[in-house]
């Protein structure tokens, strides 16, 4: 079994396994050890017997092991340190919390640990980027990186947003314990915006050499299912099912015969899911007359218009730069005015288009962002500034974290250079 095999395995599992570990112990630091160490005894017998029918089963049982065993030692070591003091009042770990611990790990599995894991991990202690941070690293399994990715931070950053979470939660003695229903309603924000970015990273895979990783698309969907079933009114869930639907039924035109990327107005409509563009549609319908109007709903809107257009031509441009207006009034940030500028293109034309990109170049959140060069270089290609766009493909492509996209744009600036070169200019 190679590296790349067995990380597969572990990308597919760590979820669901580290989801069950915490919502059983309710100890992250614990869950996380025995996860660590069922890994390694994976790495190390899986070569040699083979990998097993059920991997997450094999890593769950291993773990929920380990850490009964390391229960067992807890429990003792109470007892020797008072039969060596002599006295009580000792700083440790109390048996009976220690065997209630160990009857956790030996129940039945809960149904759903995930769901429940990420509102766990959403606690009104925390600050919200700290919740989204740590739920997307410890239930989706997204590596530090991928995640500062899609905070625009650095790595750095990230990682000690992390790590400090992870401290509060242990000095604060945060209860790892399903929420009580009225409880809900103050964590849906970040549960939502994590179930979204799961999904984002799924779309634009920057942990692989796919164009799409459909794994993390349908992990993220299968949650929005879950949410939508416990919340049934709340518009916002119902719009961000609705979203995941209208993106991911676009998923087999994304991808080239040889699996390169496939832009959007290049894509072969008929290969898009139509069932799952019918629910989408139908979902956001519903929502939407319900007078309670949010940013997931009005990106569902978007793509919605998007996916019923019957050619890139035929959008509903005009309709879909209303919705961005709408969009930036209720949730304002660079990214929501780069995607209005390419809706601006397609209306007004690229001149008032490009005048807003060139100040987001200037602006500290998006700069060297690879979306950000990438729009201005389509842009700049159709207002026929062949030079201007080709170094932007270039520069788009040296920051993008996506193969698939990095190839996609050097070919976009090689294909420039030769036209440009060809007509001797």
């Amino acid at each position: 079994m190679d590296e790349r095999a067995f990380e597969e395995i572990v990308r597919a599992e760590s979820g669901r396994v580290l989801s069950a570990l915490i919502a059983r112990s309710h100890d992250l630091d614990l869950a996380q050890d025995a996860y660590g160490e069922a890994l390694l005894a994976a790495w190390e017998a899986w070569p040699v017997d083979g990998v097993p029918d059920n991997p997450g089963a094999w890593l769950t049982t291993v773990a929920r092991n380990r850490m009964l065993d390391r229960l067992r030692r807890e429990a003792q070591r109470p007892r020797r340190e008072f039969a060596a003091v002599r006295m009580g009042g000792i700083a440790t770990v109390e048996v009976e919390d220690v065997e209630a611990q160990a009857a956790r790990l030996r129940d039945d599995p809960l149904e759903d640990d995930e769901l429940q894991l990420v509102f766990l991990c959403c606690h009104p202690a925390l600050s919200q980027e700290a919740q989204i941070a740590l739920t997307l690293r410890t239930v989706s399994g997204l590596t530090t990186p991928e995640i500062a990715r899609a905070f625009l931070v650095p790595e750095s950053t990230m990682s000690q947003r992390i790590l400090r979470a992870k401290r509060k939660i242990a000095r604060a003695g945060i209860p790892f314990r399903m929420p009580e229903a009225a409880e809900l309603p103050s964590r849906l924000a970040a549960v939502l915006h994590i179930v979204y970015l799961v999904f984002t990273e799924g779309w634009n895979s920057t942990g692989t050499a796919d164009v799409v990783r459909a794994d993390l698309c349908a992990e993220a969907l299968r949650l929005a299912r879950l949410l939508h079933r416990l919340l049934p009114d709340e518009p916002e869930v119902a719009g961000l099912l609705a979203l995941l639907l209208l993106h991911d039924a676009r998923r087999g035109g994304r991808a080239g015969p040889h699996g390169e990327l496939v832009p959007l107005v290049e894509q072969d409509r008929d290969r898009w899911n139509r069932a799952q563009v019918a629910e989408g549609v139908a979902l956001i319908e519903r929502t939407l007359p319900l007078g309670i109007v949010g940013p997931y709903q009005v990106q569902a809107a978007i793509a919605a218009l998007h996916a019923e257009a019957p050619t890139a031509a035929a959008t509903d441009w005009a309709q879909i730069l209303a919705l961005y207006d709408l969009l930036e009034r209720l949730e304002p940030s660079p990214l929501v005015t780069l995607n209005r500028a390419v809706a601006l293109a397609e209306v007004e034309g690229t001149e008032p288009a490009l005048r807003i990109l060139d100040t987001l170049v200037s602006s500290a959140t998006l700069a060297g962002n690879h979306r950000l060069y990438a729009t201005r270089a389509h842009l700049l290609a159709r207002a026929g500034r062949f030079d201007e766009a080709s170094a932007d493909f270039a520069r788009a492509a040296a920051a993008s974290p996506s193969a698939a996209e990095r190839s996609y744009l050097t070919a976009r600036e090689a294909a420039l250079r030769t036209a440009l070169a060809s007509n001797g200019t």
